[in-house]
């Protein structure tokens, strides 16, 4: 057997025993308790320090030193109850995932012996090397000194891998000059500015207490791909690029769409339980598991939490993911498009935001008389259709690029779905004023037993980017690979434009024309801006041309999606309100561009090796079956068998156009992005032909039909 057959054996053959985990098990006593968060710090903290503190996590206030040297003692004596001897600054840089470096609490007294020690500085400030990350040009190779800085809204926690366990501190990431080189602190600043526009914004409606304190929530529901490793391993293009450069679609994947909500095999349930429990110990509200409409395909949803606190919990997830993976047999794929022809994989973006504990994109039973809701819902419709460019260039990849527009995403035109209901109000506004709301239905399914169910007011459009989803925004475009961070950093930074606007407009009305004004501001924005709500098929290539018309962008490749990044407007709008400096936003430009353009190269050097080494011999060795068997039969004296000639000389001539498409591709790596994937695409295709036609036993490949089913 090659090595392919031999693992596909190995896999039926393993005895699975899993073990029963009859023992309860008591959140109380396991949820978070290898997190440091408020009940760990009350602990261990005197009151005032804890208050303190508190004042700095929910209020923003500056950071005293003796609090920060407080809190290291405790934080450190937590930890290594818990069995740590490392602590890390964990950041991240803007290569996409998470950043450490581990520093023990050891240090060596005068007498030959040690101490553990932690202090206030060694929680708030470390230095990691600069100059190795990408920067987009705000470093050089042999200016090095960069910072981390400790951010004490988001609680540090244990991680624990390989037996070990570590401290990590969340962090912020800057160069010595000041320059922000994560994705963390563009986030915070968001988080602010777009807080402090909400504050104005409300208080024009009367909510103006001492203490008002804007919460921006996030829930990002998180789809992956499983894989068995030992067919993993044997397929370059996953090791190297996340997804299969080759493969033919097998004959049944997902047309039957039983995969979908199905019953979740033994050892995925095993696997999901053990993340679960190892998420929970973190501190992070995993709720939901199911499996998704592609064989193989997962997804897990957290409950929603604050912003910044999710962000971090969403990077937590993707690495628990894989850690736990691989501890099963598994591998866990987070590309967007690992297999070719069935859905890819995306991260929704549930956003909202609360002011005083108001959801100000809760409708209520009345959404036409609440005037809160109606005010933050144009000011998100005037700040989407402003900048949709800029949600779309938080969205590009070269993996995304595959997604984007397939059946099982959104096109990358972005639009708004508001429903029935909400289209229903805004029309009203625009012609003078709402005066009623639709109400849901009643659904009667025709069975005396079962209970009538509440309809809601309006149906899910799963094939709109940016959907109103009940009393949030749902961004469905945003990859499964990436940092919840950009999308994010737009869309506050945009819509605390919006409310900027609109605030400036209401405090000059006096008291007693309140209302009328505020109903002309938010009719002048209806019409201005209703063309991005959109509530139709974003699939049916109609929408193409009416986004056309209705002058929409639609950006469908990475370079061209990045490029709003670099107009002038745009970053003078960042620059405006402190999230990114001119120098920042460019840096950004060039960091996406340079990774798309690596990334694609990557592939297409793949392309070509796995092509000539393994797809070109598995050829050959078949053709020699096929040839030693004719001229067996001739040497026989037998008359040659048609169909095998003709099988012959049908490889034959597949594997001379597989040379010369390789040879295409060779001229061409040199080329732009789009001239290696167009030869990489006619290299795949032709390889893919022979896959079907080559003897099983000569293809060293895992098939689709393997990976996607395998497990």
């Amino acid at each position: 057997m090659n090595a392919r057959k031999s693992a596909l054996s190995n896999i039926s053959n393993a005895v699975r025993n899993y073990v029963e985990k009859n023992a309860p098990y008591n959140v109380d006593t396991e949820f978070g308790c290898d997190t440091f968060g408020l009940k760990a710090l009350e602990q261990r903290l005197s009151k005032p320090i804890y208050t303190k503190l508190l004042e700095t996590i929910d209020e923003g206030a500056p950071l005293d030193q003796r609090v920060a040297d407080d809190v290291a003692h405790g934080m450190k004596r937590w930890a290594m109850e818990r069995g740590a001897t490392h602590y890390t600054h964990w950041f991240f840089p803007l290569t996409g995932a998470s950043a450490e470096k581990h520093d023990s609490f050891i240090e060596p007294d005068s007498h030959g012996g040690a101490i553990s020690r932690f202090s206030g500085k060694n929680l708030i400030i470390g230095e990691p090397d600069a100059s190795s990350f990408p920067s987009g040009g705000l470093r050089s190779t042999f200016e090095a000194r960069g910072y981390t800085a400790w951010d004490p809204t988001s609680p540090a926690f244990i991680k624990r891998a390989g037996g070990v366990a570590t401290l990590c501190i969340p962090t912020v990431f800057c160069s010595y000059t000041g320059e922000v080189l994560d994705k963390k602190t563009p986030l915070l600043r968001s988080i602010q500015v777009l807080g402090v526009q909400a504050k104005r914004l409300v208080k024009c409606f009367g909510i103006d207490k001492d203490h008002v304190i804007p919460r921006v929530t996030l829930g990002a529901e998180q789809e992956y791909f499983l894989v068995d490793k030992s067919l993993y391993i044997q397929r370059p293009d996953l090791m190297q690029t996340g997804r299969t450069l080759f493969g033919a679609p097998p004959e049944k994947h997902q047309q039957l769409e039983d995969h979908y909500f199905g019953s979740i095999k033994p050892r995925v349930l095993s696997f999901m339980d053990d993340v679960d429990r190892e998420l929970w110990r973190m501190g992070i509200p995993a709720k939901t598991r199911h499996n998704e409409v592609a064989p193989a395909q997962f997804e897990i949803a957290p409950v929603f939490e604050e912003l910044n606190l999710a962000n971090d919990h969403n990077m937590l997830i993707m690495e628990t993911l894989r850690v736990v993976a691989d501890r099963h047999g598994l591998v866990c794929l987070m590309h967007e498009k690992p297999f070719d022809g069935v859905n890819g994989s995306g991260k929704h973006n549930n956003w909202s935001i609360s002011v005083d504990n108001i959801n100000l994109l809760n409708p209520g039973s009345n959404p036409h008389e609440n005037a809160i809701f109606l005010t933050t819902l144009c000011a998100i419709i005037r700040a989407v259709d402003l900048h949709a460019d800029l949600l779309r260039a938080t969205t590009a990849s070269a993996g995304n690029d595959h997604r984007l527009g397939a059946n099982e995403a959104p096109p990358a035109i972005i639009s708004i779905f508001l429903g029935e209901q909400l289209t229903d109000i805004i029309e009203q506004i625009e012609k003078g004023g709402a005066k009623s709301s639709k109400n849901g239905k009643i659904l009667k399914i025709g069975v005396d037993a079962l209970p009538s169910l509440p309809c809601d007011v309006t149906d899910r459009n799963r094939t709109s980017p940016f959907a109103f989803t009940g009393n949030k925004f749902e961004f469905r475009a945003v990859g499964s690979s990436q940092s919840c961070s950009s999308p994010n950093v737009i869309l506050n930074t945009i819509v605390a434009e919006s409310f900027d606007e609109i605030a400036t407009a209401l405090e000059k009305l006096p008291k007693e024309k309140f209302h009328d004004g505020l109903q002309e501001i938010l009719k002048g924005i209806i019409k201005k801006h209703k063309r991005i709500v959109f509530n139709g098929d974003g699939y049916d290539g109609s929408w193409v041309k009416e986004a056309a018309a209705r002058g929409l962008p639609n950006l469908k490749t990475t370079p061209e999606a990045i490029k709003p990044l670099m107009n002038p407007d745009n970053r003078k709008l960042f620059a405006k309100y402190g999230v990114f400096s001119e120098g920042e936003m460019e840096s950004r430009y060039e960091v996406s561009l340079e990774e798309y353009e690596k990334k694609i190269h990557i592939e297409a050097e793949l392309t070509l090796n796995m092509a000539n080494t393994i797809i070109m011999p598995s050829c050959i060795e078949y053709f020699g079956k096929l040839s030693s068997a004719l001229a067996s039969a001739k040497s026989a004296g037998l008359p040659a068998n048609p169909e095998l000639k003709a099988r012959a000389l049908e490889l034959s001539k597949k594997m001379e156009k597989l040379s010369k498409s390789c040879s295409a591709l060779k001229s061409k790596l040199r080329g732009t992005p789009a001239q290696k994937l167009e030869a990489m695409s006619k290299v795949r295709e032709v390889a893919d032909e022979l896959e079907l036609i080559v003897d099983d036993s000569c293809w060293k490949l895992p098939k689709y039909s393997e990976l996607l089913f395998v497990y």
